[in-house]
């Protein structure tokens, strides 16, 4: 009996690693908002990482995560640390690309709760007096994030982080005062 047993164990242990491999490596996430104002007032509430404290939805999940800046205070080469609870974790961001009013690519590096690199971007297409900004995130999965997805929707997950952080950029950029 106890060989049955531990034989079924296996066969379940083994259909699990296989459903797991034959998960997509490959990950993108990503979620768009229609804000009304120029493309240079929105681009600016990204492109300084000083300004994100007021709309990123991780700062409000710890408000007394510790963070820096180092490098410019916006566009390419600005950095920033940070280091929270657990929700929010420990990492950082460096931007690698800004072509005003149109992209902010940069690289978060996740050291805690789980070590990882992705690409995330911010694209700014102008439509007449409004722009329609995309956040997405890409990157690769390892073994046990493909495992993590099999029990948690990541893309509902992150995407909805997302959507929290530009409805929050929206309703900033749009009670600014108009130049």
């Amino acid at each position: 009996m106890l060989k049955k047993i531990l034989i079924a164990l296996a066969a379940i242990v083994v259909v699990f690693i296989v459903v797991v491999a034959m998960q997509p490596s490959d990950f993108r996430i990503a979620r768009s908002a229609t804000i009304s104002a120029p493309a240079p007032a929105v681009f600016a509430e990204v492109n300084d990482l000083h300004k994100w404290e007021a709309w990123s939805p991780w700062a409000k999940l710890d408000p007394a995560a510790k963070s820096t800046f180092e490098g410019p205070s916006a566009g390419t080469g600005a950095i920033f640390r940070w280091a929270g609870n657990k929700e929010v974790g420990e990492g950082s961001m460096t931007i690698t690309e800004s072509r005003p009013n149109e992209l902010i690519r940069f690289n978060p590096e996740f050291v805690k709760p789980m070590a990882g690199t992705s690409t995330a971007e911010f694209t700014f297409k102008p439509e007449g007096n409004q722009t329609t900004v995309t956040w997405s995130m890409t990157g690769k999965s390892n073994f046990i994030a493909r495992a993590m997805c099999l029990f948690m929707n990541m893309d509902k997950m992150v995407g909805g982080q997302f959507e929290k952080g530009l409805a929050a950029m929206k309703s900033i950029v749009e009670a600014a005062p108009k130049r």
